[in-house]
């Protein structure tokens, strides 16, 4: 089977809209490359129905490499839809390449699980909400967009977000991280919270009041008030709370850009 590039554009960027395409950059005097090649084209070979192989000459096509990112080879790309959705660089064995096809070749989910990204990168979680739901219909455990989900319905069913929390915590360090911070939101509206005698009752309280009306910003301004009164009441409460909701929120929001580094000043 020819595996040889023929048209760069044709062969790869036009093919990948049609089905995924690996490409292997490589070089004739490259010693990895002459490990790796044989590897790749068998498995390609296997599996011929769910991808293509091209194996493209960086020394021929230096331009296209050097588009691409290509730094060393064996430099191993999968393009999709016009786009690199994974890759590695190196000689790997040929189980560990087979595990990298399986995580970077995509399908249903994982093509609305990317969709779903997108929208969320834009600061759309409306339109995400139903397409990571959707995922979840067709992989009940996906941890990622278990995560991403526990972190958008938390404020309204906690319960659901602690349901989903614990599927994310099988998944990326990332998601497992959102999931700690759902938890610790659920947890806090999952409690009775009142004023006592003791100094920033009152104002976490409110805090917590805010979160259930799905108030963050008025939520981050009673937790500060509780740090200028009170740093560690109720087992560091204020501090566990806002961290979890800045996780959240993410760096970008308008609630973090506007208070984090108040919130953080009255940590130290």
């Amino acid at each position: 089977m020819a595996f040889d590039v023929q048209n760069f554009e044709e062969d790869i960027l036009t093919a990948s809209h049609t089905k995924p395409v690996v490409v292997d950059f490589w070089a004739p005097w490259c010693g990895p490359c002459r490990v790796l090649g044989p590897i790749i084209e068998k498995i390609a070979s296997e599996e011929s129905e769910k991808w293509t192989l091209v194996k493209v000459n960086s020394d021929e096509y230096q331009a296209e490499a050097a588009q691409f990112g290509v730094r060393g080879i064996p430099s191993v790309k999968m393009f999709y839809k016009g786009a690199v959705i994974d890759e590695f660089t190196g000689a790997l064995p040929e189980n560990a390449v087979r595990q990298w096809l399986e995580k970077a070749l995509p399908g249903e989910s994982k093509d609305l699980l990317r969709e779903a990204q997108n929208l969320l990168d834009e600061g759309d979680s409306a339109s995400a909400r139903p397409l990571l739901e959707s995922v979840l219909a067709l992989e009940p455990t996906n941890p990622s967009a278990a995560g991403h989900l526990a972190s958008l319905v938390v404020l309204e069913d906690p319960d659901k977000a602690l349901a989903l929390a614990d599927m994310a915590m099988t998944g990326e360090p990332r998601f497992v991280h959102v999931a700690e911070s759902v938890r610790q939101i659920a947890g806090a509206l999952g409690q009775s919270w009142s004023a006592t005698d003791e100094g920033g009752s009152s104002n976490f309280a409110e805090a917590v009041n805010a979160l259930r009306a799905g108030n963050p910003e008025e939520c981050i301004q009673q937790l500060i008030e509780v740090l200028k009164v009170n740093r560690y009441y109720a087992d560091d409460a204020a501090r566990k709370l806002g961290v979890a909701l800045f996780t959240l929120l993410g760096p970008a929001h308008e609630v973090s850009r506007a208070h984090r580094r108040t919130f953080d000043m009255w940590l130290y």
